[in-house]
């Protein structure tokens, strides 16, 4: 009882709601949609009771993403681990990334993708990112060798178009006519694409002609 008396009861309709959104989608609620359903308008107020909720131990945040939330001590935990697991995410495949022409990234991931082209993933691997801006493509080469990432793997990748120092990417580059998977580095007007391959050197480029299209999340290795 010593450890619930730390939240109000207010957070505890939070985490309340945060449960049963999971439990039914998979990957949890942005601020606005947990203020619509505890009552509270203010986005600043549900940040605060938020960040209560990770002082007393129930929640994890990670970065400043819409759903940058995750649940790790669940007032209901039976509940959610049993049920969360029959709400795996479906994220579309949508090519390969091959020296080539460039995938064409949907504007909404959601519609107009075939079902044969949707895989399921566990929740764990999206890192709390709504499904909806992840999408998949499957590694043709092995120039990321050294970061774990083998030729026929699946990369998922959230739909960005610009990221951080270091972070391994997909980029179209239109003056090679080629998309690519690389590690990112932005250095004045070129940008450094570095493999982590042990033989292949880093691609240097106009940043203008570097287009982002996506930051990978995490990778998939087809069953043997």
């Amino acid at each position: 009882m010593r450890e619930r008396n730390k939240i109000s009861e207010k957070q505890r309709n939070i985490l309340r709601f945060m449960e049963t959104f999971i439990d039914q989608k998979g990957y949890p609620p942005t601020i606005r949609q947990i203020g619509e359903a505890v009552g509270i308008d203010s986005t600043s107020v549900v940040n605060y009771n938020l960040n209560k909720l990770v002082q007393a131990g129930y929640l994890e945040r990670t970065g400043r993403t819409s759903r940058g939330i995750r649940l790790i001590k669940p007032l209901n935990p039976r509940r959610v681990s049993v049920n969360s697991a029959y709400n795996t995410p479906r994220i579309p495949l949508i090519g390969q990334i091959v020296a080539s022409a460039p995938v064409s990234i949907p504007e909404d991931m959601g519609h107009h993708i075939d079902d044969d082209n949707l895989i399921e993933v566990p929740v764990s691997f999206l890192n709390g990112i709504d499904p909806s801006e992840v999408f998949a493509l499957k590694v043709k080469g092995d120039s990321m060798i050294d970061a774990m990432i083998s030729d026929g793997d699946i990369v998922l990748l959230r739909r960005q178009d610009t990221v951080s120092d270091g972070q391994m990417v997909a980029v179209w580059l239109d003056e090679r006519g080629e998309t690519t998977l690389k590690h990112f580095f932005a250095e004045g007007p070129r940008v450094r694409l570095q493999p982590a391959h042990p033989t292949m050197s880093p691609i240097y480029v106009d940043a203008a002609h570097c287009h982002i299209q996506g930051r990978v999340l995490s990778v998939l290795r087809p069953s043997v």
